[in-house]
């Protein structure tokens, strides 16, 4: 059994003139990982491997929940292609992790809510920021992973918590 967490990012700040990809995260964001990693920590194991985009906002919130879970942020790949990945890059993205039981994604939508349709035949309308999917999928291997063969096991989201 192997389970995927679809972290979207916490929300951002637009105070500052950056790029989309170079945006922090903003007051409500540093707020809500907090929460979310806690509420994680006590709910569910912990991933083993972390992938996150390279978008700053992305990657903080990556930071936060490894800092939440006890776990060395040197354990955090960075990988280019998850910044505004679809479903099929995600896809791809996972099929080829390490192999471990528990994997978590941070990245963005409208490809994580995407994704998560996709994995998992759900109808979310929108994953919102720093909401966890978790869904579970029956192989032994990422690689053997598919659209419509995962199984929701949670949804998280700041507001709920």
């Amino acid at each position: 059994m192997k389970t995927l967490y679809l972290i979207r990012h916490a929300k951002s700040s637009w105070a500052f003139d950056l790029s989309d990809h170079d945006r922090p995260l903003g007051k409500r964001g540093r707020r809500d990982v907090i929460k979310m990693g806690q509420h994680l920590v006590s709910n569910q194991a912990k991933p083993e491997t972390y992938i996150s985009s390279t978008a700053s906002r992305a990657f903080y919130t990556a930071l936060h929940f490894c800092d939440q879970l006890g776990v060395d942020e040197g354990r955090i790949k960075l990988e280019k292609s998850l910044y505004h990945a679809g479903a099929n890059e995600i896809l791809a993205i996972t099929k080829s992790s390490p192999n471990c039981e528990r994997l978590a994604l941070f990245g963005h939508n409208p490809g994580f809510t995407n994704a998560a349709n996709a994995f998992a035949n759900l109808n979310f309308d929108n994953i919102p920021t720093c909401g966890v999917v978790g869904i579970n999928f029956d192989v032994k291997y990422w690689k053997d992973i598919a659209f419509g063969e995962g199984q929701l096991a949670f949804f998280y989201f700041p507001k709920e918590i």
